[in-house]
């Protein structure tokens, strides 16, 4: 019997999809009505990110949404874009896009598969459970297809899974591994259970800045769920845009997206806030998935010491422990991390590039960087702030 041929299309909008067929190959698992394993290719939340104006016309993140359908049935989709520029992507390839430029080329626009802005693992190729075997390849040779088409110069797939990764590879996209650094609980009945775990030096150390930073004048609260109020996210933007403007030149997230995830997406979210008198004064917010706590943003609108570990690791730690989650992510970057209890663990993502010769000198890259980032993990883990024992059983 002859199989159904698969159609794949390119959508400029996400209301083109009913929520429900996006979501069977986004979250299936939460067709049971608990937590998706991660938030971040879910309807509702790349909804917000279109509907309040943070993707779309003049962000440079012009939304390209891949679908493949059988039977005009959806089995497969993703969520992509042109980009004109390789900002809010944080897997950096603005040194290829100079040295292409600089041989002549035109690197942008380009094509990405990604969740923006955000530096969470996560599944890229979303496929409806039943259509494993064929989902990712189709998906895969439709947006290789669409970008050679189109003579844009490449294709990138970022902070997908390690599956995704092995897959992508042995469909000739150029595998890459980058690091980030989480926290895994094992098996942790409270936060004094995950410092007895570390060395004598880290365990006083931690303790201290605790000590520190809870003396800010004030109390530390989390707002999950109903508790969330709209006077929250007023506080959270003022914090949010200091901190954008120092790291990006400008926020990436518009005020529009805080209102609407308030009202779509209030149980993905938990928002630590340090308040004094009633009045916040700093705040982290985080995402939840089914095992996974995920840092997103900080900010602040007064400085105190430890603060900001505080409320973005420690806090997330007991956000963790309390909610019996097996993982902390705690965004891109950071060595400053590896001392408070957050490991290096490999993150990946995938390319394919256009022009023979500059995909050739990318995969030499990618090649010799693969062997430095390995080698920095291990030496960066034995360097980290558990008892020698403790990191030996981990390993």
């Amino acid at each position: 019997m002859e199989q159904a041929q698969i159609e794949i299309a390119v959508l400029g909008a996400l209301s083109q999809v009913a929520a429900a067929d996006w979501d069977a190959c986004a979250c299936p698992e939460a067709a049971d009505g608990g937590a998706p394993l991660d938030p971040f290719t879910t309807h509702r939340f790349l909804s917000a990110l279109e509907d309040s104006g943070s993707v779309g016309p003049g962000t440079g993140w012009q939304p390209q949404y891949l679908t493949a359908r059988q039977n005009g049935e959806l089995i497969a989709c993703a969520p992509m874009y042109a980009k004109s520029h390789s900002q809010g992507e944080y897997i950096f390839d603005h040194n290829w896009a100079h040295a292409y430029e600089r041989a002549g080329g035109r690197y942008y626009p380009k094509l990405q598969i990604a969740a923006p802005f955000t530096p969470a693992t996560g599944r890229r190729f979303l496929v409806k459970p039943g259509f494993d075997g064929i989902g990712q390849s189709a998906l895969v040779q439709g947006a290789v297809q669409l970008a050679a088409d189109n003579h844009v110069s490449s294709l990138h797939v970022t902070f997908c899974t390690e599956d995704e990764a092995r897959i992508g590879a042995e469909m000739g996209l150029m595998a890459r591994i980058t690091q980030q650094f989480h926290w895994l609980n094992e098996g942790y009945g409270s936060f004094d259970g995950f410092l007895a775990a570390l060395s004598s030096r880290k365990r006083k150390t931690i303790r201290k800045e605790r000590a520190q930073a809870q003396g800010f004048g004030g109390e530390i609260r989390a707002y999950h769920g109903a508790d969330l109020r709209a006077e929250h996210w007023d506080a959270f933007w003022t914090f949010y845009q200091d901190t954008g403007a120092r790291k990006w030149g400008s926020p990436y997230l518009t005020r529009a997206f805080f209102d609407i995830a308030h009202q779509t997406m209030a149980d993905d979210m938990v928002l630590i806030l340090a308040e004094r008198d009633g009045v916040p004064v700093a705040g982290a917010l985080n995402f939840l998935g089914r095992d996974t706590l995920y840092g997103r943003y900080w900010g602040c609108s007064e400085h105190h010491p430890c603060l900001h570990f505080e409320l973005c690791y420690y806090q997330a730690i007991d956000q963790a422990i309390s909610r019996g989650l097996s993982k902390v992510e705690a965004g891109a970057q950071g060595e400053h991390k590896l001392a408070r209890g957050y490991l290096p663990a490999q993150t990946h993502s995938l390319h394919w590039v256009g022009d023979p010769g500059f995909a050739d000198a990318i995969a030499r890259y990618l090649e010799a960087e693969r062997s430095a980032i390995e080698e920095e993990i291990e030496i960066l883990t034995d360097y980290g702030p558990f008892r020698k024992a403790h990191v030996e059983e981990q390993q």
